[in-house]
């Protein structure tokens, strides 16, 4: 007998079904058992004789069993309206024990919000078994497809971008990567797909975008991990404003297919300034809301090119952004009052995504690392690939990126972007459940790498 989903046998009554799932609960009335049976489509009650059955009144929560039995309708003043099987249940005439579980260290019927994150980082596969978290899951599954569906149909090609790259400038701290077969050597995780899709761009795919892994080695904050999803994008032949509609109709798009309850304030997102936004709202993500259910997203145009920092200049945003500025001589003198094809876009006091139209002259790239304070060697030396395939032929191009667990945090109604992540770290970076990162390396893996630690290394 094949399986039965639990929602299927909502249709099979006086069928005998086959179910597979969790014991959820367990309830006993007088002689009779009930339990509920848990799948990834929801409960159904299974009722259960003792005495016909032995092993049901052995049952316990998060056991996993198969069960055999026949559907039967329940009495009317017996519907359970809270689940979708509720105008069912199944008698069971025949129940397999494939798993046993021990008591889980919590429970699982709630939110799990009262439960430190320690432990229930350390049983994440447990903490996935809440339904928060699976229809959390499941929300972000719909959402990524959407997005891909819409990108598609605009004649979009996702590529996939290395994930061992070169250690550049971008902003953030990079994580490294040793080499074994080029001693003294190192790889680096990608901060973002940032040069390979400008690269792409020089090939001539002329639309891009990729669901791309992130690494960032800085310090965690309820928006932020050290390891994250951007759906990242890249176009030639584009404007800021073409740039700017295409994504607010996706958007739309997006927010009505999946999240058809939610109401979006304003189907043509407000397009601010960041001087306006500074000075009105005191914030370059501003909270546009009237009501607290309403989804207000903005765009915010029109940065700076470059912000002081330590005594020097760093970029707003990245330093491949175009600058409102032809001038290489002007840039270089006047850096505090250039201004950049960048923009952002806001959801509801959150900064979801961010994007600019590059610079495809590589004088003005030059010029801008030179404010950062780069020679022309190093930007020669950390950049040579991509200036060299600009001598080839590249396209005025522009794109824009956004922060997949940023935007399902908003639209899930979570406070933190790890409860809309299936494996995520912990506030202080570390995976509790694998115990990473670990000082578990031995001396041979070292020796491989010849790499030498600053410590006692008794391994």
């Amino acid at each position: 007998m094949s399986r039965t989903l639990n929602t299927e046998a909502v249709k099979k009554a006086g069928e005998k079904v086959n179910l597979f799932g969790w014991v959820n609960s367990v309830r006993a009335h007088g002689k009779i058992l009930f339990f509920d049976l848990r799948d990834y489509t929801g409960l159904i009650q299974i009722v259960a004789d003792p005495e016909e059955l032995e092993i049901a009144g052995d049952l316990k929560n998060q056991w996993v069993v198969e069960v055999v039995g026949k559907v039967k309708e329940r009495p009317k003043n017996m519907i359970n309206e809270k689940i979708k099987t509720g105008t069912v249940e199944v008698k069971a005439e025949k129940i397999n024990v494939l798993s046993k579980s021990e008591t889980p260290p919590f429970e699982l019927d709630d939110d799990g919000m009262s439960v430190s994150e320690n432990i229930r980082m350390k049983h994440r596969y447990l903490d996935i078994r809440r339904g928060r978290i699976q229809n959390n899951l499941r929300k972000r599954n719909k959402v990524a497809q959407a997005f891909r569906d819409f990108l598609v149909d605009k004649e979009f090609v996702e590529v996939e971008t290395p994930v061992l790259s070169k250690s550049t400038p971008e902003g953030a701290r990079d994580f490294l990567v040793p080499s074994r077969k080029q001693p003294g050597s190192f790889y680096a995780l990608p901060q973002s797909p940032q040069q390979y899709k400008q690269l792409l761009m020089v090939g001539g795919i002329e639309k891009y975008f990729q669901f791309a892994r992130c690494f960032r080695d800085e310090d965690v904050r309820a928006d932020r991990q050290a390891e994250f999803t951007q759906l990242d994008m890249e176009m030639s032949f584009i404007d800021r404003d073409q740039i700017l509609e295409l994504v607010e109709k996706m958007f739309i798009e997006v927010v009505e297919k999946v999240f058809p309850e939610r109401k979006i304030k304003a189907k043509s997102f407000p397009r601010i300034s960041y001087e306006e936004a500074i000075e009105k709202y005191d914030s370059d993500r501003p909270d546009l809301r009237d009501k607290k259910e309403e989804l207000a997203f903005a765009f915010i145009v029109d940065f700076p090119m470059f912000e002081k920092y330590e005594g020097g200049w760093r970029s707003e945003h990245h330093p491949f952004t175009k600058p409102m500025e032809e001038n290489v001589e002007k840039i270089k003198k006047e850096p505090s009052k250039i201004s950049a094809y960048q923009y952002d876009l806001v959801l509801n006091g959150e900064e979801i995504g961010g994007g600019s139209i590059r610079s495809h002259n590589p004088e003005l790239l030059e010029a801008v690392f030179e404010v950062l304070g780069h020679t022309k060697q190093e930007t020669r030396d950390k950049f040579g690939h991509l200036l060299n395939a600009f001598r080839y032929g590249v396209p005025p191009h522009g794109g824009m990126a956004f922060g997949f667990e940023r935007f399902l945090m908003v639209m899930l109604e979570e406070e933190n972007i790890r409860e809309v992540m299936a494996f995520p770290k912990t506030g202080d970076g570390r995976d509790l459940m694998m115990q990473a990162p670990s000082e578990d390396i031995t001396k041979k893996q070292l020796k491989e790498l010849h790499i030498k630690l600053d410590r006692n290394d008794k391994k």
